[in-house]
């Protein structure tokens, strides 16, 4: 069952995950999870030493990230008002159902009994190859991804460089949520997750031939995978 967390920005919400941790490691089970990395993005930064509890399990995941990463599945947790990483959708069934019957349509204008023709042969090889190529998509796994985006310097306008970052649109991408994290020197990154297709989109070319080039580059300096996770 799904655990349900709400107001982690307030006092009153990491009091209560506090108290949730008094006698936990992590979120849910016994390994770090995706699960974590969900509570782990919502929170606004690093908690107050007072919660002690949430303090010390947030700066063991922050060092997993840095250092392992968390492959967990978990067992789901909802974190109110904030939305983390949306799956991609899949066709409705009726779309499905709409192909079927469109498929039965021209089944009806097939003479089972008569000489095939050449048209016929190039119709079904392509119907058949359809078929084909829409099974592989439907079996196409998917990861979630958390990126760290570094900026220039402390000048960089965050607010730019996320907008830079989100215009990025390709087939297989979908942008989740974000949040600006202290580096050091008044300097912020920005830490956003993303759910890719693995079939369609290369998280190492995205970051190689969109974030890191003309224009993104103005506002980008560097990027690098905090977590790949799959679905």
């Amino acid at each position: 069952m799904a655990v349900t967390f709400s107001g982690l920005s307030s006092a009153a919400g990491l009091k209560k995950l506090d108290e949730y941790l008094l006698t936990r490691s992590y979120i849910s089970g016994y390994q770090a999870s995706k699960d974590d990395i969900t509570v782990y993005a919502a929170l606004s930064g690093a908690p107050s030493s007072t919660y002690v509890n949430v303090s010390r399990w947030y700066n063991h995941i922050d060092a997993l990230l840095r250092i392992s990463g968390v492959s967990g599945d978990g067992c789901g947790v909802v974190v109110e008002g904030f939305a983390p990483a949306e799956a991609v959708a899949t066709p409705p069934a009726e779309d499905s159902k709409a192909q079927a019957a469109d498929d039965d349509d021209d089944d009806d204008d097939v003479d089972l009994f008569g000489e095939e023709t050449e048209e016929e042969k190039k119709a079904a090889e392509e119907r058949a190859a359809a078929v084909k190529a829409s099974s592989k998509k439907k079996e196409s796994g998917k990861s979630s991804v958390l990126l760290d985006v570094k900026p220039w310097d402390d000048e960089t306008d965050m607010k730019k460089l996320e907008e830079a970052v989100r215009s990025v649109q390709m087939e297989g991408l979908l942008w989740g949520a974000s949040k600006l994290v202290p580096v050091g020197y008044g300097i912020k990154k920005l830490q956003i997750m993303l759910t890719i297709v693995d079939d369609l989109v290369s998280v190492d070319n995205l970051i190689e031939e969109h974030l890191t080039v003309e224009p993104i580059n103005e506002h980008v300096q560097s990027c690098d995978i905090v977590a790949f996770n799959k679905i």
